[in-house]
């Protein structure tokens, strides 16, 4: 099992919610089961956070997926 506390411990140079992710999304090859034991305390943790960490951690890309701020009509 892959606890979320722990791999922040083990990662502490992260400075972003995304970076973040992409250690979860690595750290998942071979793991069953994820414990969501914290919130990650990054200032563009999103409202989702929840969702989010699990769909990078199963591989849901809709849920995990690059964040659009902007779409095309707005450039």
């Amino acid at each position: 099992m892959l606890y979320l506390s722990e791999l922040l411990i083990q990662n502490p140079g992260l400075e972003s919610f995304d970076d973040m992710l992409a250690v979860v999304k690595a750290r998942s090859q071979g793991e069953i089961h994820l414990k969501i034991d914290i919130k990650p305390n990054y200032p563009d943790t999103p409202a989702n956070w929840e969702d989010c960490i699990e769909g990078a951690f199963s591989g849901v890309h809709s849920v995990m997926g690059p964040r659009i701020d902007k779409t095309e009509d707005d450039f």
